[in-house]
C-alpha cells in the first residue's frame, strides 16, 4: 500500500468562504436595521396621531362641560398625552380650536381644525 506523501485529510472551510459567510450576514443585518428604522418612526408617528384624535375627544368633552374650547392640554377631560408626544392646543372665543401633535422622535407633525376638521398632517 503506499500513501502519498504530505497528503492531508482536510476538513472545514475556506477562509474565503467564511468572509462570504460574513459579507453577506453584514449585507441582511443592515437591511433589517434600515427596516426596523422605518417601523420605529412610523409607530411614533401613529402615537402622535392617536394622541391628536383622543385630544379633540377630550376637546368636545370640555366643550359640552365649559361651552368654550380650551387653550391648554391640561384642561382636557380625561385626556393625558403619551411619552414624547407634544400636543399644543389653541381654542378662541368664536367657538372653533386648533391642535397640533408630533412626537419628538417622529418626523410628521399633525394638525387639526375643529370642531369636525379634518386632520393634516406635515
Amino acid at each position: 500500500m503506499s500513501t502519498r506523501i504530505g497528503a492531508r485529510n482536510e476538513k472545514g472551510f475556506t477562509l474565503i468562504e467564511l468572509l462570504i459567510v460574513i459579507a453577506i450576514i453584514g449585507i441582511l443585518a443592515g437591511l433589517a436595521v434600515a427596516q426596523f428604522v422605518s417601523y420605529r418612526t412610523r409607530s411614533y408617528n401613529a402615537m402622535a396621531e392617536s394622541d391628536l384624535r383622543n385630544a379633540a375627544t377630550a376637546q368636545e368633552a370640555y366643550y359640552t362641560s365649559y361651552e368654550i374650547y380650551s387653550n391648554n392640554v391640561v384642561n382636557l377631560i380625561g385626556f393625558s398625552v403619551s411619552q414624547g408626544v407634544h400636543v399644543d392646543v389653541n381654542g378662541t372665543s368664536s367657538g372653533a380650536y386648533t391642535m397640533e401633535a408630533y412626537h419628538s422622535v417622529g418626523n410628521t407633525t399633525y394638525a387639526l381644525i375643529g370642531p369636525g376638521g379634518a386632520m393634516t398632517k406635515d
